[in-house]
């Protein structure tokens, strides 16, 4: 029997999830999706196979799956309903999760699942496992071009200005859990990271706007008694937001097959 899943927000990537299930992926039926604007939404879902209805944010949960990739402002209309109702709430904004983590809690009373995507990194089957055993340190740089950085409620709280940037720039340094504060549309990795790893404020994040960098750079270093690994992503930004890197919606769709594939690769 198909999985049924609901989509909220249509953006850099809930529109290639929404069209890959429009298209067809066995064992995944693509029951509706949600928007803060339903003119622009309809504009975007014109052209599918099979037009998906368009939904409140509290309706997704009549869903299997739901996944979430909207602004942070929403995400816990989204959230609430799918966990008090026992789905499986997959959030793309793992940076939001980090100070709600009353909502795992509140998916352990109802049954219901938060599966966090990989999302921009890779990696995380590898810090997933180390953190089975003692772990040192895990710490992520990331570099993004100025344009992805502005307007984060960081930079304009410390008034850090990247526009006329010329050489690169650390402008944050710290935790992950201040970092997706700081960060909201931006440390998604990093939260991810720490949430596979030791927890967010034992993670530690450094941030730089790089005017010589056309990709989203993430470089991982872990320390642990298993293993020392390190990984660098360079990620190509989505045409549609140039804070999200493509990847990020291809990860969202490798995770909800493996939710109904009879094959997986990977713990």
């Amino acid at each position: 029997m198909n999985k049924t899943v609901a989509i909220a927000g249509l953006g850099a990537i809930g529109l290639p999830v929404a069209r890959a299930l429009d298209e067809g992926i066995v064992g995944l039926r693509l029951i509706g999706v949600a928007s803060r604007d339903h003119v622009k939404a309809r504009a975007k879902l014109a052209d599918f196979q099979s037009e998906p209805p368009l939904l409140d944010f509290d309706e997704l949960a009549e869903a299997d799956i739901v996944v979430e990739a909207a602004p942070v402002s929403v995400f816990e209309r989204i959230a609430l309903p799918a966990l008090q109702a026992g789905r499986i709430f997959v959030p793309a904004s793992a940076g939001a999760l980090l100070p709600r983590m009353h909502l795992a809690k509140l998916a352990i009373q109802t049954g219901a699942r938060i599966i966090v995507p990989t999302g921009a990194l890779l990696g995380l089957d590898g810090i997933r496992a180390a953190s089975e055993g003692p772990v040192e340190s895990v710490s992520i740089e990331s570099r993004k071009p100025p344009i992805a950085l502005a307007g984060a409620p960081y930079l304009a709280r410390h008034g850090i200005d990247v526009t006329e940037l010329t050489e690169p720039l650390l402008v944050f340094e710290g935790n992950a859990l201040d970092a997706a504060a700081g960060f909201p549309a931006n440390a998604n990795v990093a939260a991810a990271l720490a949430l596979a790893g030791i927890g967010p404020v034992r993670t530690k994040v450094r941030i730089w706007a790089d005017p010589g960098v056309t990709r989203n750079i993430h470089t991982i270093h872990v320390e642990a008694d298993a293993a020392r690994f390190s990984i660098t992503v360079e990620n190509v930004p989505s045409a549609e937001n140039p804070r999200t890197g493509k990847l990020a919606a291809l990860s969202v769709l490798a995770c909800l097959r493996g939710l109904v594939s009879t094959f997986r690769v990977g713990s």
